[in-house]
């Protein structure tokens, strides 16, 4: 099954176009230094440029490239050199999370798991490309990750470190694995390591068919470093943007696309456990947090009841939820999730889709209004791009790999 866009009930043209029009707004982004923060508007706003953007926006550019629009393998390089040098900490190694808005300083000193993943994806895409200084970017990351993010006793990723690597935060976290099983699915499948696709398997069988079975399938996202779930931590932040509490809707339909990459790219019977576990992951998901508050859209969090805690509806939580019923379409066959991959793109056409001024709002009110409470701006254009692409590739290769492999017209 190829999970072609008319069985997904919306058009190959119509989806292609809107990945035009967010590549062209991705454009705007690259800056002396990396790649910025944008606005509303698609304007930099004056404020420190962060790793994972740049990371992010590399990837995109890359993405751009294999679809052969003009002007992104040059900004593809921009990113690789931005990486390369702006971010890149040559005292210690690693990348630092943010840097000045002129690209000259450090200003964000912390060695954080979850943005250097983003390093591992934008370098692999970029290697496909063929960018000047992919190669050793990539090499480099990946030394970095094993050496001081990749615990193979747990398996699974360590979150944060200080800039010279001696001070480690004690604190595991979900996300920053989640983000480390795509980068480690797309190394692998640019460098044909199996060893990565197999560390992307322990975390997502820990993850998945361990801490989120044994839960109702509500992931935990926090944890002590003995990876003891912490199911009250940022009760008094529940909408923080990386770590808010209790169970995060978007993420549950995230590892349900993710899982079922996973498995398709190791294979074997160990992994028939993963097909039933992303359809339960992803029912939990919808029954949570789909118009939970009695208006159409995905809630950010619920409790471990399920019941609402932060009610705004995150865009890339409608770009996971149509990843999902594409990824589970194209497993299961099902003509239940083709027709919710319709209902969710209705809805985001309606309301995410930002027509005037480009790419998706990145938030929104529970009454489906533009709203910032957790997000300003339109940071980036990650979540979009490859929610848009989705129904035109295989479930494995990863997007940049996919893309590459296609016949060029």
């Amino acid at each position: 099954m190829t999970g072609a866009p008319d069985r997904l009930l919306c058009s190959a043209e119509e989806l292609a176009a809107e990945a035009d029009r967010l590549l062209e707004f991705t454009r705007a982004s690259a800056v002396e230094g990396g790649f910025g923060w944008l606005d509303n508007d698609g304007a930099v706003e004056e404020r420190d440029l962060q790793l994972w953007i740049t990371g992010r926006m590399t990837h995109v550019c890359a993405l751009g490239h294999l679809l052969g629009k003009p002007g992104f393998l040059e900004l593809v390089e921009h990113g690789v050199e931005a990486l390369g040098e702006n971010f890149h900490d040559d005292e210690f190694g690693g990348w630092y999370a943010a840097i000045s808005p002129d690209g000259e300083r450090p200003t964000g000193f912390a060695k954080e798991a979850y943005a250097h993943s983003f390093v591992i994806l934008a370098a692999s895409s970029a290697q496909l490309c063929q960018a000047r200084g992919a190669d050793d970017l990539l090499s480099d990351a990946l030394a970095v990750h094993d050496h001081h993010f990749w615990d193979d006793a747990a398996g699974m990723t360590r979150e944060s470190f200080s800039a010279n690597w001696r001070s480690e935060e004690a604190y595991r976290g979900i996300n920053a694995n989640m983000h480390t099983v795509e980068a480690f699915l797309a190394a692998g499948d640019v460098t044909g390591d199996e060893r990565l696709h197999h560390r992307a398997g322990r975390i997502v069988t820990r993850t998945i068919d361990g801490f989120a079975r044994g839960n109702g399938w509500r992931i935990p996202e926090h944890f002590t470093p003995d990876w003891e779930p912490m199911l009250e931590h940022n009760r008094d932040d529940p909408a923080h943007p990386f770590r808010p509490y209790g169970s995060t809707i978007g993420h549950g339909l995230e590892w349900t696309r993710l899982t079922l990459a996973t498995a398709a790219s190791i294979g074997g019977p160990e992994w028939d456990w993963a097909t039933p576990a992303a359809v339960a992951l992803a029912e939990r998901a919808i029954a949570d947090g789909w118009a939970a508050d009695g208006h159409d859209g995905f809630i950010y969090t619920t409790d471990w009841s399920g019941a609402p805690v932060t009610r705004a509806r995150m865009h890339w939580v409608v770009t996971e939820a149509l990843g999902a019923a594409w990824a589970l379409h194209h497993v299961t066959g099902d003509a239940r999730w083709p027709e919710l991959f319709g209902q969710w793109w209705d809805y985001a056409k309606a309301n995410l889709v930002d027509h005037e001024r480009g790419s998706w709002h990145a938030e929104l009110a529970p009454g489906n209004t533009p709203a910032a409470g957790t997000w300003s701006g339109k940071p980036d254009t990650y979540h979009a791009v490859q929610a848009m692409l989705l129904p035109r590739l295989p479930l494995t290769p990863s997007f940049a790999s996919a893309l590459a492999a296609r016949p060029r017209s």
